[in-house]
């Protein structure tokens, strides 16, 4: 694959991941090679790609270490093949005791290019009853990645990291200029923030974002928004989808990155911040 020209095909792969890893590869398999069909270059796919499985116990019993995953090796055999790269949003890798949310870069010759490891772990109480806590079946990440992608830089990021504005700041700082939120994002969640946060992110660093989402209701009982999403640095949705399993795709122009960047440089115009609170006992006597 070569982007000499500055532009590409990026594919968005929604899915809803189901609780067979073997289910879960062919379905996979089937919207990225739909997606290389209509000329795509770039794939990704969701979080979560090779097992949704509420069950902690269940979800032990099937998966695997990153040397003997599935998944990861079809997706790596498939990109050979096709002369593509495939992101990989993220699988569940067995690391000891806990589980890495770890997203996977793959070069068109089927090489590892980079791995990130998911770094802000979703904690939290929805006000409709709903409950996670991560970080009782996963462990987080040590560091943000850039990775080259053929003539660009791409910023890594999974889910919930979409809510942490600076990480994407550090990653378009450290050079990216595409940025990534692969996701399982709720329903509730997404329905109130995923576009306006997607946006967001693409508008203060003048960068894409590129993300694919879980989308609809999945066999161990949760819903996931969907609409993965393809933003330019203007902030402009360049593709969107529904709730639905499925493939959408935009063309990537490198050259709108370094416009959006120009027209307004907040990269550059960058201050460290200190914040001085002031208590209700500092407030100066009225002369």
């Amino acid at each position: 694959m070569s982007f000499t020209t500055g532009k590409f095909s990026a594919a968005c792969l929604q899915m809803r991941s189901t609780r067979s890893v073997e289910r879960n590869i062919a379905d996979f398999t089937s919207l990225a090679r739909e997606a290389i069909s209509k000329g795509a270059t770039f794939l990704q796919s969701p979080e979560m790609s090779n097992l949704v499985e509420r069950s902690r116990a269940d979800l032990f019993a099937k998966i695997s270490t990153e040397e003997a995953d599935p998944f990861l090796a079809a997706a790596r055999k498939l990109a050979a093949e096709a002369k593509v790269t495939i992101h990989l949003g993220s699988l569940a890798i067995r690391e000891g005791e806990k589980i890495a949310n770890r997203a996977f870069l793959i070069g068109p010759d089927g090489g590892l290019v980079a791995r990130y490891d998911k770094l802000h772990l979703f904690d939290v109480d929805l006000p409709n009853g709903e409950t996670w806590r991560e970080s009782a079946t996963y462990t987080a990440g040590a560091c943000a990645v850039v990775a080259p992608v053929e003539g660009a830089k791409l910023g890594l990021g999974i889910c919930y990291d979409l809510r942490f504005p600076y990480l994407f700041r550090a990653l378009a700082e450290a050079g990216a200029d595409i940025l990534t939120a692969p996701a399982c994002f709720t329903k509730q969640t997404g329905e109130a923030h995923w576009v306006v946060l997607q946006r967001a992110r693409a508008i203060e660093t003048g960068s894409f974002m590129i993300s694919a989402a879980q989308g609809g209701t999945h066999e161990d009982g949760r819903e996931t928004f969907g609409h993965s999403i393809i933003v330019d640095p203007w902030g402009r949705v360049l593709a969107e989808a529904d709730d639905q399993p499925g493939v959408i795709l935009a063309e990537i122009d490198l050259a709108k990155v370094a416009d959006a960047r120009g027209r307004i440089p907040t990269l550059k115009h960058t201050r460290a911040i200190t914040v001085a609170t002031v208590g209700e006992g500092a407030r100066e006597a009225a002369e």
